[in-house]
Formats: structure tokens, sequence, C-alpha cells
């Protein structure tokens, strides 16, 4: 179960939003995530709490407000080649929506088994 977290300046709008999350939700489910698997959330945020390098490390360009930031939590255990993957299939995504690859970090967290409980207190994969 990914969770994914989309988090950009205000204002953005609905199809802005809903054309990074689908993007982020296919390319999930190319590496082998259930298409049902689906546990999005978005953080709109003024650019006082928003702040970010517009260069910093190694950009093509300068990042503008319409830089996105996905944190992505998933269950550990899946290989570079497998994050690698993930990466190239969003990034062609995003171009074709119309967003700038550029203007993209991706962030992996991940967490063992044991720290997800999708209902109830139920702990279905330990």
């Amino acid at each position: 179960m990914p969770l994914v977290t989309l988090t950009v300046r205000r204002p953005k709008s609905a199809e802005f939003k809903s054309t990074v999350l689908q993007s982020v939700h296919e390319a999930l489910v190319v590496i082998g995530v259930p298409q049902a698997d689906l546990f999005h959330r978005v953080l709109e945020l003024s650019p006082e709490d928003f702040r970010f390098d517009p260069a910093y490390p190694d950009v093509a360009g300068r990042r503008t407000d319409d830089f996105v930031l996905i944190e992505v939590v998933l269950s550990a255990g899946r290989s570079v080649k497998v994050k690698r993957q993930f990466l190239a299939d969003l990034m062609g995504r995003m171009s074709s929506a119309g967003h700038d690859p550029e203007n993209v970090m991706v962030v992996f967290k991940e967490t063992t088994w044991e720290n997800w409980s999708f209902a109830g207190g139920r702990q279905i994969h330990v």
C-alpha cells in the first residue's frame, strides 16, 4: 500500500493536482501496485509554508511555483531497479501531462509490513 503525498504551492487547479496524482498512480501500477490500491493526499501550501531552492542540487534550469514534491511511503523491499523504473515511467507521464520533470522531486520512504493497518486495527500482512 503506497501512501502518496503531493505537496504544492497554492493555488493549483484541480486538473493540475489530478494529472500529477494520476501519473503517480499509473507509474505505481506499472511496478506492480494493484490498481485499487489508491491512497493519495495533497498538501497545498502558501509560499511561506512551502519553501524550496530553485536549483539545488542539479536542476536543469530552475524550479518554478509549479514545483511538486512527491513522497511515496511504501513497504520495504523494492529494488533500486524497480524504483528507477517507477521514476522513468513517472517522468514520462508527467511530461506527457504538460509538467516539466525538472520541476518534480520524488522521495521514497520505506517501512516494514507490520507498520501498516489498513482498517480496524488489523495488520493483514504480518
